[in-house]
């Protein structure tokens, strides 16, 4: 880690997190197990997604089914799993390039076993005259009650009762798992200590970890929701627990009070020449309580697309440039950078500087010297602005405009430019209140909502593919007004495996009808030539701009009034909302019309009535949530989550508020986690992969 971002120790320390005796059975190797042998042991390893018996162990089943019920041959129902028993009367050969086939017969009639490709070890249990018990799903051919490929054949009391059904991969089968699980659940401490209040356990009915492990992976009757639960809460608690230390050693953490006299924050709403709305009001005072505490802050400020963030965060800079500071503002990509840079240079009544890759020579060595020295109070960039290269007098305001989600450990870390740096992070994309629980309970959290004043209401139209000519001429006349339109496309080629249409076949068409008047901008395009496409459009050079989502962020064009997305039902919610907001940016009203092929599924098509029916982001992103469960909602894969072992955040969205509160309580009680529950709680950690995270955090 660089020195320039290293923290000072601070006053709250947990003492650090060491491995619980009682632990050690748990992060034994796989490999160290006596069955199955090695080849399958180290598939497992690939499998479950770490070598310790507790990642094994993690490797919950996905559904289990129930061999409980014996039955005969005339109450097996087709399509459901039966257990019967049998006596082979026959066995046949089987014909060329047909399975192999056995028919047994209890006292209510015959059943027929089928084999394909069948094994000569995989037949030895059918011979003539001998009685077995076979179970598998049933099902019926030619009139005759069959099972092909029975999961089992074996004497009754070696079929279980309830056998789970792990997910698996290329390398292992179900029994060679379920082998290898037996042997790490031999290992499973019977002795862990409880980390959940007693009076929780009692009330939900909880079982014990251990005990829930046992439910559910050698489970003698159907384990029902409660173990699963059970070892949910655990895995949100131990996250919960984590977020809350860092929380309290943010809180903690010395800084300083930055005083402004408002005279430059006047000047650029004078500039700026509309009222803050009452949601823009709210962030702002909730920034200066924590820019005016002897605190560092930690804030994240949550706006949907075009609620004024930009605005915010220039008033807040502004703040530590009255009280002789500096503050920088961080742009996930050059194209956001340099937006920024415009939209601060235009309202700012002090110097903006702007330091990104592409800021070369003389013009550099400026911006540094001015930084280092001082006389510039502003600046905007990309990540350049916290390389080890770039040193300022005094940066006490650091701006993190959080397109691509930083982790905890980032966040904390981009203070580290300033002795005494506030932190204060922006999302465009609005997060279902449940990921703020997991994702950033770390942070303080304003959520900015209203449009900020002059801004239209976007129309939001359905148009299927078919329909697409007359989608077409209504541009037409749209461009005719004077309007600017977006068409974005999802694919830049043809693609032999999906039948899209890509941004280049999209512009060739259109430029058939509307000629030079059409513009194309894609990844695959050189930066200098896609560069020139976006910088046409928003001259007005060009009128209409094919384009793949490039423009989802970044583009800030207020003469464009109408966005066309093609196979919208190709996209996200949160993805779809974010492309909508390229319009609606300026006073004039504003269109999104939607393309989608025939044949929805029910998913997609509550997607894009969800988008029709609102332009609250807030209610898009959890309606979102709940649409893909605990998928990317707003996650690096641009649809959730955080990677949960055990818990869904959707399903169990109850158990998170559960964990936050009962987090909260633990530490108030026992900040330093050292009564009974507390060092069991430690023990939660190491358990859950929180406990040198926390380390390394509480430590300093």
């Amino acid at each position: 880690m660089p020195r320039t971002l290293a923290y000072r120790p601070h006053p709250f320390q947990c003492q650090p997190v060491t491995t619980d005796s009682h632990l050690i059975p748990l992060l034994q190797p796989i490999t160290g197990l006596a069955a199955p042998k090695p080849p399958a042991l180290k598939a497992i390893v690939r499998l479950v997604g770490g070598e310790r018996l507790l990642d094994l162990l993690f490797h919950l089943p996905e559904t289990h089914v129930d061999r409980r019920t014996r039955s005969t041959v005339a109450e097996a129902e087709p399509g459901r799993i039966a257990t019967v028993a049998l006596e082979i009367r026959r066995v046949g050969a089987p014909a060329r390039r047909g399975p192999w086939r056995a028919v047994g017969q209890d006292e209510t009639g015959p059943l027929e076993i089928v084999l394909f490709n069948a094994l000569p070890w995989q037949v030895a249990p059918y011979a003539e005259g001998r009685r077995v018990t076979v179970s598998g799903r049933v099902s019926v051919h030619g009139g005759i009650k069959q099972i092909v490929a029975p999961d089992w054949v074996e004497p009754p009391e070696r079929i279980p009762a309830v056998e789970p059904v792990w997910p698996l991969t290329a390398g292992v089968i179900g029994k060679q798992l379920a082998r290898a699980m037996s042997a790490a659940l031999a290992a499973l401490p019977e002795d862990l200590p409880e980390w959940h209040d007693a009076a929780l356990l009692k009330r939900e009915h909880w079982p014990g970890f251990a005990a829930a492990l046992r439910m559910l992976h050698a489970p003698q009757e159907m384990p029902g929701p409660l173990p699963r639960r059970r070892l949910a809460y655990d895995e949100l608690l131990a996250g919960q627990i984590a977020l809350c230390l860092v929380r309290r050693r943010v809180r903690t953490r010395r800084g300083r009070a930055l005083l402004g006299d408002g005279r430059y924050r006047a000047e650029a709403l004078r500039r700026f020449g509309h009222d803050l709305t009452p949601g823009q009001r709210q962030a702002l005072a909730d920034i200066d309580d924590d820019l005016g505490a002897p605190t560092r802050m930690l804030r994240l400020l949550q706006g949907d697309v075009g609620s004024g963030k930009t605005l915010i965060a220039l008033l807040a800079m502004l703040r530590a440039a009255e009280a002789g500071a500096q503050a920088a503002l961080m742009a996930p990509t050059e194209v956001l950078a340099k937006q920024h840079h415009r939209t601060l240079s235009r309202l700012s009544p002090v110097p903006v500087g702007l330091l990104t890759g592409s800021v070369k020579g003389k013009q550099r060595e400026r911006v540094l010297r001015s930084l280092a020295d001082g006389t510039l109070p502003l600046v905007v960039g990309t990540h350049a602005l916290f390389q080890e290269a770039v040193t300022y007098r005094d940066l006490a305001l650091a701006v993190i405009d959080e397109q691509h989600r930083f982790g905890v450990h980032q966040r904390l870390l981009m203070g580290g430019k300033g002795a005494l740096t506030d932190v204060l992070v922006m999302t465009a994309t609005p997060i279902p209140r449940t990921l703020l629980l997991t994702q950033w309970g770390e942070m303080e959290v304003s959520r900015l909502r209203g449009r900020p004043a002059g801004r239209q209401p976007i129309r939001t139209t359905l148009h299927s593919l078919s329909a697409v000519e007359d989608v077409v001429a209504a541009c037409g006349r749209a461009m005719e007004a004077g309007a600017r339109i977006y068409w974005v496309c999802p694919m830049v080629a043809e693609s032999e495996a999906v039948d899209l249409a890509a941004a280049e076949a999209r512009a060739a068409a259109l430029r058939e009808r509307f000629g030079e008047a059409v513009g194309l901008a894609h990844g695959k395009q050189e930066a200098a030539v896609r560069d020139a496409a976006l910088a046409d459009f928003a001259a007005g050079r060009s009128r209409l701009l094919v384009a793949t989502t490039v423009v989802e962020v970044g583009v800030d064009v207020p003469e464009a009034t109408v966005i066309v997305i093609e196979h919208a039902e190709r996209f996200g919610l949160a993805q779809l909302h974010q492309l909508r907001g390229r319009v609606g940016r300026g006073t004039a009203r504003s269109y999104c019309m939607l393309l989608y092929a025939d044949g929805l599924n029910e998913i997609a098509r509550r997607r894009l009535l969800t988008l029709r029916d609102t332009e609250d982001g807030f209610v898009i992103a959890d309606e979102d949530f709940r649409l893909r469960g605990a998928g990317d909602a707003l996650g690096t894969r641009q649809s959730g989550l955080p990677g949960f072992r055990l818990a869904d955040p959707h399903a169990h969205e109850d158990l998170i508020r559960m964990a936050a509160r009962d987090a909260a309580l633990l530490l108030d009680r026992d900040p330093r986690l050292e009564t009974p529950r507390g060092r069991a709680a430690r023990a939660l950690l190491e358990l859950f992969d929180r406990a040198s995270a926390m380390n390394t955090i509480l430590s300093g």
